[in-house]
């Protein structure tokens, strides 16, 4: 076997190569983080190792696979979640203010057949879902003012960004695992200082409305308990109108010779004849 080598090198060379280029073309290795469509003349015969959200991660479909050589060829498709950014845009919100908005999106191919049949790679279905992440982005900022993207109604927002941005990523079979805002800032200069001078006085609105409000509602409150007041004395004045009128001028002796407002205490001084119906009730009522 050695001797024939020697003698023929090139020829044993030539065939040491051509089987080479036969077992790449026969075998190939499935990674834990790919999927693959097999082609047969440019048409899809089979999915490898295809993402399965049931499943471990990179499951039982990985490892050495065979396809028939020069005749099939695989199409590599990452099972892993991939990213697709969108450009810094502007949005006008409700309340007419401008926003330079930095969004972005994450995706899953989940249905490789239709994502090679549709969009070919990957990242022609970022490009195609790019656009629509911004027109998206668009019309849901464009429902609302800008202190809901301060507010847990963010939430709301992304959730239906998502679901109409899904609608479109299931044609590519692609599944859009979550979008989020990373940047909604005002523009600087003239149009951020009007927008905080606007959002001042409507706050200051506000809190005089507010104010207001709660004016009124002490007000009631107040009547209220003074009408409350006057039926709890009308009522206990029509059980014992004695002890009533002697409860008031009680309240009434206490106001005038114990004056604690001002100067010292019990410095009143009141000349009143003995007899005077003031003083009864330091008279004794049975005299």
């Amino acid at each position: 076997m050695i001797e024939r080598i020697a003698r023929y090198p090139v020829a044993f060379a030539i065939g040491a190569i051509a089987l080479i280029v036969l077992l790449g073309s026969t075998f190939a290795v499935a990674s834990e983080t790919k999927q693959g469509v097999v082609l047969r003349f440019g048409q899809p015969v089979r999915i490898i190792n295809k993402y399965d959200a049931k499943l471990p991660f990179g499951g039982d479909g990985a490892g050495l696979i065979a396809r028939i050589p020069f005749v099939e060829n695989i199409t590599w498709i990452d099972k892993r979640i991939l990213s697709v950014e969108m450009e810094q845009q502007q949005v006008l919100s409700t309340d007419q203010l401008r926003l330079q908005v930095d969004a972005f999106a994450r995706f899953r191919i989940v249905d490789p057949l239709r994502m090679v049949i549709t969009a070919r790679e990957v990242d022609n279905v970022a490009a195609q879902l790019k656009p629509i992440l911004g027109s998206a982005l668009r019309n849901e900022l464009g429902k609302r003012p800008f202190a809901a993207l301060l507010s847990p109604e963010r939430g709301q927002v992304m959730d239906n960004i998502q679901k109409g941005l899904n609608r479109v990523a299931a044609q590519y079979g692609a599944e859009i695992v979550d979008v989020r805002i990373k940047r909604a800032d005002l523009p600087e200069g003239t149009p951020l200082e009007s927008a905080l001078a606007r959002m001042r006085t409507a706050r200051n609105q506000e809190a005089r409305t507010i104010q207001a409000q709660g004016l009124k509602q002490a007000q009631i409150i107040r009547a209220q308990a003074d009408a409350d007041a006057a039926k709890i004395y009308a009522a206990a004045f029509g059980k014992d109108p004695a002890f009533y009128d002697f409860y008031r001028a009680m309240q009434s002796y206490e106001q005038t010779f114990v004056n604690d407002s001002g100067g010292a205490k019990g410095a009143t001084s009141i000349i009143l004849s003995p007899d005077n119906s003031y003083l009864r009730e330091f008279q004794g009522r049975g005299r």
